[in-house]
């Protein structure tokens, strides 16, 4: 079965056949930021961290671009609510992003561009716009003129007679009101640059065709985002990036939001779960676990119960994979995945089917741990490392080393006491006061802890 992915130009999942054979190129709309992250900003992040992953274990050599816009209105909004410059706000949340993406294990981009480092290819771009007649500078304004684009909207498969384009302040003459700015003339105490135009700054949607032309050129493989992307920004950048010329992306991908009492998770709606918050109150790879395993078209409806529900099934996962290394020692992850794994994965990212194999293999090696069959244990553990891995989920990778998931001090403690207590009980039931034994496990258990005899003796674990 070859690897296939939605793709919502044609709305329909096709094979993958890369442009360059081997290689794979992915541009990920980074984040605006005006703010720092919630959940529903990590989950696309993460959404495409599995992709790459999953590419990079189908052989292929990716280069993963994701951007950072850290100018428009958004950002010099804030920077003017807080009495700060906007520069401040942009680089703070930008570093806060990345903390939450290197806390939920995502691999880092191969490059991570920003749009105030790219104005001299906007300018090339737009100059090269307007010589085509495509684009038209107003009152220090650039627009593009969406009429003489014939397929504008094919994206998002609107009618042109029906368009709504959404406009900022000072955007004045514009020959048509459906067309979109991707410059904006300089007003007073905002940043600007300086072009043939006279000075401004870009407009969003210009940035992402100005750096994915740089970075890969006329044409690339799969160009990402939100849902909420697709109109105006990626619909947009078709237009710019094919009327300047290039064939641009050859997949469009969107992932699914976060939604919190049924809306969209939002900055604007304030209902947004930030991740600095959330990693403080649950194990980062719980989140990761809780993010990714949805499809990652569809929607996440975001509780504290659904949240608990990841919680005890990655929980019985690592319980399998912490008594399978005490029983067989350190066991490297095995090479391949299973087919059934990798069939789920092929078929446009099947996560949750994915992870019913990881399940599936967990119930199998927890039966071998039963039977005391170290060889079919060591089996199963080694297959479910490799699938874990491939997801970023494998909780013996260095990657989760400071995690600190089980609380590493406070867990030696625990144990040293729990062992003590444990001493005691071993010293009733060898003594056949067994009614002291169980009364021993009993308290046990109601402090929350599980107590498991095995043939290497009594083992404790957080009782789920």
């Amino acid at each position: 079965m070859s690897l296939r992915l939605y793709d919502t130009m044609t709305r329909q999942v096709r094979d993958f056949v890369p442009l360059v054979p081997g290689c794979v190129s992915i541009y990920l709309c980074g984040p605006t930021v005006q703010a720092p992250p919630h959940i529903g900003h990590i989950r696309s992040g993460l959404n495409f961290d599995v992709m790459q992953r999953w590419f990079r274990y189908r052989g292929y050599d990716v280069t993963f671009v994701r951007n950072v816009t850290d100018i428009d209105d958004k950002v010099i909004a804030k920077g003017r609510e807080q009495s700060t410059e906007w520069w401040k706000i942009a680089y703070a949340n930008e570093r806060a992003f990345n903390e939450g993406y290197t806390a939920l294990g995502c691999l880092p981009p191969s490059t991570e561009p920003r749009a105030t480092g790219h104005v001299p290819e906007m300018i090339e771009m737009m100059r090269g716009l307007i010589e085509r007649g495509h684009a038209y500078e107003a009152d220090g304004n650039v627009y593009f003129a969406v009429t003489t684009f014939p397929e504008y909207l094919r994206l998002s498969n609107q009618e042109l007679d029906n368009l709504r384009q959404p406009s900022g302040d000072n955007e004045t003459g514009k020959r048509d009101p459906r067309d979109f700015a991707m410059w904006k003339a300089a007003k007073p105490g905002e940043p600007s640059w300086e072009t043939p135009w006279g000075r401004g700054r870009p407009g969003w949607h210009l940035e992402c065709s100005a750096m994915a032309h740089k970075y890969f050129g006329s044409a690339f493989d799969v160009h990402g985002g939100g849902l909420d992307l697709i109109f105006p920004h990626h619909e947009n950048e078709i237009a710019q990036s094919r009327a300047f010329g290039d064939e641009f992306a050859n997949f469009w991908v969107h992932n699914a939001w976060v939604t919190l009492a049924g809306e969209k998770m939002s900055k604007s709606l304030g209902n947004s779960v930030l991740v600095s918050e959330m990693v403080k109150r649950w194990r980062p790879i719980v989140l990761r676990y809780y993010l990714v395993g949805p499809h990652y078209r569809s929607m996440i409806e975001y509780s504290e119960e659904s949240l608990r529900e990841a919680e005890t099934g990655f929980n019985r996962i690592e319980g399998f994979i912490e008594r399978a290394v005490e029983r067989c020692g350190p066991v490297d992850p095995a090479p391949e995945v299973p087919l059934a794994f990798a069939e789920a994965m092929d078929d446009d990212l099947g996560v949750p089917q994915a992870l019913a194999v990881v399940h599936t293999a967990v119930r199998q090696g927890n039966s071998a741990l039963g039977a005391d069959d170290k060889e079919s244990t060591a089996a199963r553990l080694a297959e479910v490392r490799a699938m874990l891995g491939v997801l970023g989920l494998d909780p013996l990778d260095e990657q989760w080393a400071q995690d600190g998931g089980r609380g590493e001090e406070l867990t030696g403690v625990v144990d040293s006491l729990v062992k003590l207590v444990l001493e005691q009980r071993q010293a009733a039931r060898a003594r056949k006061d067994f009614a002291t034994a169980d009364a021993i496990r009993d308290r046990l258990g109601a402090a929350g802890l599980a107590i498991e005899d095995t043939p290497s003796g009594p083992r404790w674990t957080i009782n789920q």
